[in-house]
């Protein structure tokens, strides 16, 4: 077993020499954030002080501005241990994509994240349903950009809330978050699914301007740190986790008809 490393990273020698707690730092972020919320958790801040999860450039800004310390000096502890990377395979065809998302699904044991208000392949649905069903402790975010576009979606998140109760706590933790980021928040849509051991990552197909066909694979490092920023992306999110809110985001009949 490795031995802990006695001297604290800079990000957390930073709010030692403060002597101010995990908590206290978060209240400050969000009394001084316009919204009254930054989207910074206690649990986050730790992570990224332990260097188990990577800062995003927003955030990094947040807290060099909050501890007045330069951005490369309080980041150095994350950026020195990721500077290997898992090599991303391209995925081409929309079998084989369809293949590395389901994949992806099927093998996530403790984490899986999916982003996207648009998928409507049923049968990728249906895998991560049946992922929830099979693994009680498997612990699902799910992330919306807007409304669900389409119908199947819609089923398919009213579906999740009748497999787990996201207010449940019996495994002595939450394992459902269902997120919808308004358009009002001015934050693109992304598209991904990600566990803590390989990611995929759509992307404009390489054959058609209207495929749905490519995408890149990623590895665990990778994908953990796409891990980490759907819980980003889940705090600062509307929690959509009752069937009376989900109803309120039901699609309307012109996206019934959108295409694939």
């Amino acid at each position: 077993m490795r031995p802990p490393n006695p001297r604290p990273s800079p990000l957390r020698q930073a709010r030692l020499d403060l002597g101010t707690t995990l908590e206290q730092v978060c209240a400050d972020l969000d009394h001084a954030s316009p919204t009254g919320s930054s989207g910074v958790t206690p649990s986050m801040l730790s992570g990224w002080e332990r260097g188990r999860h990577t800062t995003s450039r927003r955030y990094r800004t947040l807290l060099a501005d909050y501890y007045d310390r330069p951005v490369d000096e309080l980041f150095a502890h994350q950026d020195g241990a990721t500077t290997a990377q898992d090599s991303p395979q391209l995925v081409s065809g929309p079998r084989d994509l369809r293949t590395a998302m389901t994949d992806v699904v099927r093998s996530a044991q403790a984490h899986l994240a999916v982003a996207g208000s648009r998928s409507r392949d049923v049968a990728y649905l249906e895998t991560i349903e049946h992922a929830l069903a099979d693994r009680p402790g498997l612990v699902h975010y799910r992330l919306l950009f807007g409304p669900p576009r389409n119908t199947a979606l819609h089923a398919h998140l009213r579906r999740l809330l009748e497999i787990r109760d996201p207010d449940d706590r019996s495994l002595g933790m939450k394992t459902l978050h269902i997120g919808l980021i308004r358009p009002e928040q001015d934050m693109p849509e992304r598209f991904f699914v990600a566990s803590e051991q390989a990611a995929v990552v759509p992307i404009p197909s390489l054959t058609s301007a209207y495929g749905f066909d490519s995408g890149v694979r990623l590895g665990p490092q990778a994908a953990e740190r796409l891990l980490d920023h759907a819980r980003q992306c889940y705090a600062a999110a509307t929690r959509v986790e009752t069937p009376e809110a989900l109803h309120q985001l039901a699609p309307s009949a012109s996206h019934h008809r959108d295409p694939a």
